[in-house]
């Protein structure tokens, strides 16, 4: 659940960093519901810690990379990795029972379309550069979830892109141009050299990864680590800040 991180991922405001500060990447894929979950409890251990700052960047990761780009159609999805639609409903009982314990209520029986999430995640990665990403993965879990929407759909892509304040003719230039491709496998490799098979996962300060969508207390338990390793640099302290510290 907890454990040291070798390999650090590739922040974007790198010269943003200060000592009093908490860096955390939230690894993810767009159409998993644990990463939705994993958002609130997130969201609720940073209003446990309000007296910390921090600086928040959503990682690409996606599930099921071999899915075509026009996607599947949902019941064609479930019929292969889960065996039919009501051992499904087996499988997503304790993730609804987890989302409605937080006000997320899951509509798992209605969504008919089963995206390749490369697009959303190339969406997600331009929205840091404009100031927006949260709202944007907010968006897309809230339209793929509650709203049965395809959110690998570049059309509805762009749309989002210009809700929460984007460029969305630049968007969809971008798209055209097939920019970004690279570089967004690459991060996602990052990801997977690091160990990472699952999501979400949580990568605070470069050096503590926890996976999966965790009780808030795990979190700032964490991010408490995260601020007494900080006192120590501040402090002149010079070893490798491990679990035991």
């Amino acid at each position: 659940m907890l454990e040291p991180v070798r390999e650090r991922l590739n922040l974007k405001a790198k010269d943003a960093y200060h000592k009093g500060m908490i860096h955390v990447d939230i690894i993810s894929d767009t159409v998993c519901p644990w990463c939705y979950i994993g958002k609130r409890r997130f969201e609720q251990a940073v209003a446990m810690r309000s007296h910390y700052e921090f600086q928040v960047g959503w990682r690409p990761f996606q599930l099921n990379p071999e899915i075509p780009p026009s996607g599947l159609p949902r019941r064609e999805y479930l019929n292969a990795k889960f065996g039919g639609a009501e051992r499904a409903d087996k499988m997503y009982e304790a993730i609804s029972k987890a989302g409605e314990e937080i006000g997320l209520d899951f509509n798992f029986r209605n969504i008919p379309h089963q995206p390749n999430t490369f697009d959303s995640h190339r969406l997600v990665r331009w929205s840091e550069s404009a100031g927006v990403q949260d709202a944007v993965v907010e968006k897309l879990f809230l339209s793929y979830f509650m709203n049965e929407v395809d959110v690998g759909n570049q059309k509805f892509l762009v749309s989002v892109a210009n809700e929460c304040g984007m460029d969305g003719d630049l968007v969809l230039d971008l798209f055209r141009q097939d920019a970004d491709r690279d570089l967004v496998m690459a991060e996602e490799g990052v990801a997977r050299r690091m160990g990472i098979n699952g999501v979400p996962c949580f990568v605070v300060d470069h050096k503590y990864a926890i996976s999966g969508a965790q009780d808030p207390s795990v979190l700032t338990h964490v991010f408490d680590l995260a601020m007494q390793d900080k006192k120590k640099l501040t402090a002149g302290v010079t070893h490798e800040p491990t679990i035991a510290d």
